[in-house]
């Protein structure tokens, strides 16, 4: 794998991000394939850029989403033009200095190179509750600190 190819998968996954931390719901939709879709921290499934827009937009006006803090844990090829990423991740409540350890996720990415550029063809951000065993709750908490702490 070359490094260029993790650098645009990374940044691809980077943009995402970024539009959620800054309430952006036309900058998310925009990054995804035609038919790409998106499975929230909920479990809604969303399919499509309109479709993930009007997801969003009611989203970001009503509520106040909290921030990601994120770490890319591993990013592979599939095939030539098709890439998986994983990351973790972790979220700064309004008015909170820490992580909330309740709703840390894992996140996937699923994206594919169409017309020489990356998009989304999947979007998952999964509960990270690890039901009974609340060290691996904590080791996820303490890796997203070291983060927000340099």
């Amino acid at each position: 794998m070359n490094d260029s190819f993790q650098d645009e998968i990374q940044i691809l996954y980077q943009k995402l991000i970024d539009a959620w931390n800054k309430r952006d719901a036309h900058g998310m939709a925009s990054l995804f394939a035609e038919q790409g879709v998106q499975i929230g921290f909920d479990g809604s499934k969303v399919k499509g850029r309109e479709e993930i827009l009007s997801h969003l937009a009611p989203i970001f006006e009503d509520h106040p989403t909290p921030p990601f803090v994120t770490k890319v844990k591993d990013i592979r090829l599939l095939g030539t033009d098709a890439a998986i990423l994983h990351a973790i991740a972790g979220m700064i409540p309004p008015g909170k200095t820490d992580i909330e350890p309740a709703i840390n996720a894992h996140q996937t990415l699923v994206a594919v190179k169409k017309d020489h550029e990356w998009q989304i063809e999947l979007f998952q951000n999964t509960p990270a509750q690890f039901h009974g065993r609340p060290e691996l709750v904590e080791e996820m908490t303490e890796e997203l600190r070291q983060l927000i702490n340099n």
